[in-house]
Formats: C-alpha cells, sequence, structure tokens
C-alpha cells in the first residue's frame, strides 16, 4: 500500500472525509460533467462515465445530483466548461507529486498551485518530470466484512484483480483500467461491497519521509486536496500508518 493510500485511508477511518462530503459532491460532479461532455451520457458505452458513477455511488452521493451533472455535460442544462490539466511538482522530501485539476481559469488555477507549493516546502516542475515513476491502475476499496486475508485475496483474484494489499483495516484491490468497473461488480456479486472505486496513478519506486518532511509533506497534500479545483493528488511517499495517524492527531 502506498503512503498517499495510507494517508486516504486514515482520513476515512477518522471521519474526514464525511466532514467534507459537500466538497467531494461537488468534485464528482465536475468529473462526471466532464466525462459526459467527452462520451455522452449513457454510463454502458462511456467506461470513463461508469467508472465515476461507481465512485459518486460508492460516496452516497444522492441520484438527483449525478443526473444533473450528467445533463451539464451532456448540455441538457447549462454549464460551466471545464479544462483537464495535469500538474506535476515536488514536496517535502523530494517527493513526487501529480496534481490533476478540472478548471473554468487555468491561468487563475495554476497560480493557486504554484502558491500553495512554494509556500509549503514544495516547488511545481516541468511537464514530465515525475509521470514517468507512475502508472495508471484502477483502484478498488473493500471493507473487510470478517473474511480472513486469504478469503478475501481469493475473491478479487477469482473477480479479476491484479494485486490485492491486506495491509490494514480496508482491502485495497488493483486492476488494469479499463477493468475497475468489471471487477467492482463482480466483488459485489460475492457480497463485498466497494467503498471506493477509481482510477488511480500508482508509483513505481517510493521515497521514505518522516519527522519533520512527513509532517510537513502531508500538510501540503492536504492543502492541496481541498483546493476547490484539485480532483486528485498523487505522490511517491512512504511512511507508516502508525507514524501519519500520530501526525493527524497532532
Amino acid at each position: 500500500m502506498s503512503g498517499h493510500s495510507k494517508w486516504s485511508t486514515i482520513k476515512r477511518k477518522k471521519g474526514a472525509a464525511d466532514a467534507k462530503r459537500g466538497q467531494i459532491f461537488s468534485k464528482l460532479a465536475k468529473e462526471i460533467t466532464v466525462a459526459a461532455k467527452i462520451g455522452g451520457g449513457d454510463p454502458e458505452s462511456n467506461a470513463r462515465l461508469r467508472t465515476v458513477l461507481m465512485a459518486a455511488r460508492a460516496q452516497n452521493m444522492p441520484k438527483e445530483n449525478i443526473d444533473r451533472a450528467i445533463k451539464r455535460g451532456t448540455g441538457e442544462l447549462p454549464g460551466v466548461t471545464y479544462e483537464e490539466v495535469r500538474y506535476e511538482g515536488y514536496g517535502p522530501g523530494g517527493v513526487a507529486l501529480i496534481i490533476d485539476v478540472l478548471t473554468d481559469n487555468k491561468n487563475r488555477t495554476v497560480s493557486e498551485i504554484r502558491h500553495l507549493l512554494s509556500k509549503n516546502g514544495g516547488s511545481l516542475a516541468e511537464t514530465g518530470a515525475v509521470k514517468w515513476n507512475f502508472e495508471m491502475k484502477g483502484l478498488i476499496t473493500v471493507p473487510r466484512s470478517g473474511l480472513s486475508d486469504d478469503e478475501l485475496f481469493e475473491k478479487a483474484i477469482e473477480a479479476g484483480a491484479e494485486d490485492v494489499d491486506t495491509e490494514g483495516e480496508m482491502i485495497e484491490i488493483r486492476t488494469e483500467p479499463q477493468q475497475v468497473h468489471a471487477v467492482a461488480e463482480e466483488l459485489t456479486k460475492q457480497g463485498l461491497q466497494p467503498e471506493n472505486v477509481q482510477l488511480t496513478m500508482v508509483p513505481k519506486t517510493t521515497i521514505k519521509v518522516s519527522g519533520k518532511d512527513g509532517a510537513a509533506l502531508l500538510r501540503l497534500i492536504e492543502i492541496l486536496e481541498d483546493h476547490d479545483d484539485v480532483q486528485n493528488v498523487y505522490a511517491n511517499f512512504d511512511m507508516s500508518m502508525e507514524e501519519m495517524a500520530a501526525l493527524m492527531e497532532s
């Protein structure tokens, strides 16, 4: 399990996601709108839309919010035009960062992202500087549901998973990007309830961080994730869950 995945797990456990549910819905709505605009409003023929809808349902996003977002994308309702931009950078400890945004004002957003990075021990990098160290994967998280590691591993592999990480209270299941929705649906048939379904960028190599660098890095990631235009932040750091939990308490 990558450091960023551990961080996300700890935040969910502590209810941080619940406290920001409105912001989560807003970001999901943006992604739904863009997916529908690019590939149409039918999830059966639009894999990107199908994937984000699974993520929205896993977050219990209201159906009316989902429907409005789709209609904005297909032009049935008026809406804002968003541009997809990927920024690359570095955080404390030399950790590589990928920052994905959806924005209606690229100049404003890049200025704000650059400011947040420089103010919190990071820096913006040239395109391609860190992307080489990441690869896209499907990511599904499921609760243990009283099953052993071996039982969960067997069910996930039978469903078509590529890899399974049983560290912690939530199980992380990785898939090929185009298989994430099929695997999630098969897991549901097996009696498991996916809590999160998404496409993610997984680091090929990681950097260990701790102490002051670790604290500064987690603070920077949280600040970036709180920005309204930021959809996802990916980082190649490694830190123990115990230290992350302690830093979150401090």
